[in-house]
């Protein structure tokens, strides 16, 4: 084997991606340049502040006076340095939750910000919001529940033009946006315009008429990823725990997320390997027990937020991590807190790469500009095998032992979704000895090892896959 090895290592040669000749053909299903972009974020906020921080509920009825809402120190380019020193690249802001209060002063109803307290109804937390992201170079998003338990409407298809003007007026005064989330609360009980009845919608979720809704979305802001329960350009993971199962892919099929309207767990939980469009799983999860400001509650721990960077970012997914603004309008200070030593244990754990200082080789490659060492963070460069050949090994090299906790592995999503199965092995004497598995790697997959690892060699094994290997790095810590 030691033979094998140092065969390799001697025509290991670093080459840009740039000039590659004979690249693989794209996977039929492949991520949007937006998709791309939003894989790249990997963490991002999500802000719930509406109504309910003053009511100390989580669903609002739809009754509550706009009076109510008062912040006392209302800061947002406060909000955005938070996010900002979190290492968060985007914020989600609620504009409206099911309660149907609106954060900005939208000239299609009287139950908004106009006509709070809130710098004598001339405020507008939307606005303020958005301008503060783009000065601090944050990328802003918004979510917009369709379900509005005060418009006297909801359930009828005044109701749909309603919110399609809601969605119009939020983009072209707002936007562009990196991301739309529309979440699956779809009727109940609720205010109504005074009615004070439960309203069910017959055909759940699919009421809204989405493909309408994506149309308006498309044309002002054609770079927005739309997280829904339909036409998604992401998806739920399938619970608001921060955690996407290790065996996801990042295709599904929406008509099969969703049939009649209603989730597919089992789906939004792996994905499919053969779905028809790429919508990836985003996880999202309260730093809090609820999702508003409870003075009750305290904050998840660092420690807690870092298994759960693992279990979103770590397996192929994107982490979408609420905030909670108090009555004030700010950020708790034990929130910051636990934020900042996230942020801390995230930068201190993955800051050096043992692998820079690393021989690789690889078993095969399908010729120049795909040798083992593009996969060192070159950009845009990656490892690929020959057209038929869809297994191969990765092997790391150090010239002294090192000690590892966490594996890397990313692919080159841009041509899609590939690898079902793999192994890390790490060099025992004269022995491979796998320290850790998996099934589906995606934009990137952290391996945290039981144990620390002490090996001057280490080998990757991919042993199936849906075509030639695309490997676009691999770091070890």
């Amino acid at each position: 084997m030691k033979h094998i090895i140092s065969y390799l290592l001697a025509f290991a040669f670093v080459v840009s991606a740039m000039g590659q000749d004979n690249p693989p053909a794209p996977m039929s299903v492949v991520p949007q340049p937006r998709q791309i972009e939003w894989h790249k974020m990997e963490q991002y906020a999500f802000v719930h502040f509406t109504i309910n921080t003053f009511t100390d509920r989580e669903w609002g009825y739809g009754d509550e006076s706009p009076e109510l809402f008062n912040p006392t120190d209302f800061d947002a380019d406060a909000l955005v340095k938070v996010v900002k020193d979190a290492n968060l690249k985007g914020l989600i802001l609620t504009a409206k939750h099911h309660d149907g209060f609106c954060l900005w002063p939208s000239e299609y109803t009287e139950h908004s910000v106009k006509n709070s307290p809130y710098k004598g109804g001339q405020g507008d937390i939307v606005g303020e919001v958005a301008a503060a992201c783009r000065r601090h170079g944050i990328k802003f998003g918004i979510y917009l529940s369709p379900w509005d338990r005060n418009h006297s409407d909801y359930g009828t298809e005044a109701y749909l033009e309603y919110y399609r003007n809601q969605v119009r007026e939020l983009l072209t005064n707002y936007g562009p946006v990196f991301e739309m989330w529309f979440d699956g609360a779809n009727g109940g009980d609720g205010y109504y315009g005074g009615a004070n009845e439960v309203r069910r919608v017959a055909s759940g979720y699919l009421y809204y008429d989405w493909p309408k809704v994506i149309d308006i979305i498309r044309e002002l802001s054609p770079e927005c990823v739309v997280w829904s329960s339909s036409l998604p350009d992401a998806r739920w993971c399938s619970n608001e725990r921060g955690v996407i199962d290790e065996h996801c892919w990042a295709m599904a099929t929406p008509e099969e997320l969703y049939r009649d309207g209603v989730d597919n767990m089992p789906l939004l939980r792996h994905g499919q390997e053969d779905g028809t469009r790429w919508a990836p799983a985003e996880a999202d999860v309260s730093i809090r027990p609820g999702w508003f400001y409870h003075a009750s509650e305290q904050p998840k721990s660092a420690e807690e937020l870092f298994d759960i960077y693992l279990t979103s970012v770590g397996r192929g997914g994107t982490l979408l991590l609420s905030l909670a603004p108090d009555r004030r309008g700010r950020i708790p200070e034990q929130d910051v807190e636990a934020l900042m030593a996230w942020r801390t244990m995230v930068d201190d754990t993955f800051r050096n790469d043992l692998s820079a200082d690393a021989t690789f080789a690889v078993s095969s490659s399908r010729g120049d500009g795909y040798e083992a060492v593009a996969m060192q963070g070159v950009d845009e460069a990656y490892w690929a095998t020959a057209d038929d050949v869809t297994t191969g090994d990765v092997y790391i090299r150090w010239d002294a032992p090192i000690t590892m906790r966490y594996v890397v592995i990313q692919e080159h999503i841009a041509l899609g979704q590939r690898v079902r199965r793999f192994a890390v092995e790490t060099r025992d004497g004269d022995e491979w000895r796998q320290v850790a598995a998996g099934t589906t790697v995606g934009y990137k997959r952290i391996l945290p090892l039981d144990d620390a690892v002490t090996t001057s060699e280490l080998r990757i094994r991919f042993l199936d896959s849906r075509g030639p290997l695309t490997i676009a790095r691999v770091a070890v810590y």
